[in-house]
């Protein structure tokens, strides 16, 4: 059998067995440090070969038709974990740019959520521009009977597309995340800055929440809370973990009380 071949029939059977975990990075707002929500991510520990990066059998799903298979696992999955969590907290799923194609995607979801018992306000969608650029209509189809049943829906990685402003017009978008590029370069570039005031101030006159991903330092953290940025994301304030960690996670920031900027996250 091909390497090709055997990668694709392991991903197959981790699908079938639940092999595929769910971890879950914090988001948190900015100007006091308390918990937003979670987003999910997807994680593969394939015997023999170690952590598989998610890109890789992200793409491979997507590949050999396993794309909606996987995406329905681990929202299962977070569905189900999220249950004994702050009842206030979202989880935020990222969705292929096939899957947007898929104009049975919104009651794929909606199916799911039903079974779970999982308030639909609960969840946000992430899109990123390449997965709008493919088809843009039946992305518009897609999001919108999900923005009306109360789902969230968040522009991935902001600023990296030509698009990025065509889209905040098309569609009816809720939040945008800053790429964590323009984080990591905000400090040392005049370039950078200008792009996350720019989206700051874009978010602000459209009404969306901005979320800063790539947040590693308290310096970072609070140079954005007081530009306006409601929302950061990042190693400060917690890296993706197991649903078993998110437990103890959240009683050491009971124990630790509230405070700003991620202090008592790292």
């Amino acid at each position: 059998m091909a390497i090709g071949e055997r990668f694709e029939t392991d991903l197959r059977i981790a699908l079938e067995e639940g092999d595929i975990d769910a971890h879950y990075q914090p988001v948190v707002t900015l100007h006091d440090g308390a918990l937003a929500g979670f987003e999910i991510l997807s994680r593969w520990y394939r015997p023999g070969h170690g952590m598989i990066p998610p890109e890789r059998f992200v793409r491979s799903a997507e590949d050999a038709g396993l794309i909606c298979t996987l995406t329905e696992n681990v929202l299962r999955r977070a569905c189900l974990d999220a249950e004994c969590w702050p009842e206030h907290a979202f989880i935020s799923l990222n969705v292929s740019p096939l899957q947007l194609r898929d104009g049975s995607l919104s009651d794929q979801i909606f199916s799911l959520l039903e079974e779970a018992a999982f308030p639909p306000a609960r969840l946000e969608i992430e899109i990123t521009e390449t997965a709008l650029v493919t088809d843009l209509p039946a992305a518009r189809e897609v999001l919108g009977q999900l923005g009306e049943a109360g789902i969230r829906i968040a522009l991935d990685d902001f600023g990296t597309g030509y698009s990025s402003l065509f889209h905040l017009q098309a569609l009816n978008f809720d939040k945008v995340k800053i790429d964590r590029s323009f984080i990591r370069a905000m400090e040392s570039g005049n370039d950078a800055m200008n792009m996350v005031d720019f989206t700051l101030s874009l978010g602000e006159r459209l009404g969306l929440v901005v979320t800063a991903e790539g947040i590693e330092n308290r310096e970072a953290a609070a140079l954005l809370s007081a530009r306006g940025c409601q929302q950061g994301q990042g190693f400060l304030f917690g890296r993706p973990m197991p649903a078993t960690e998110i437990c103890r996670w959240l009683q050491s920031r009971s124990a630790a009380g509230s405070a700003t900027n991620g202090d008592h996250l790292q």
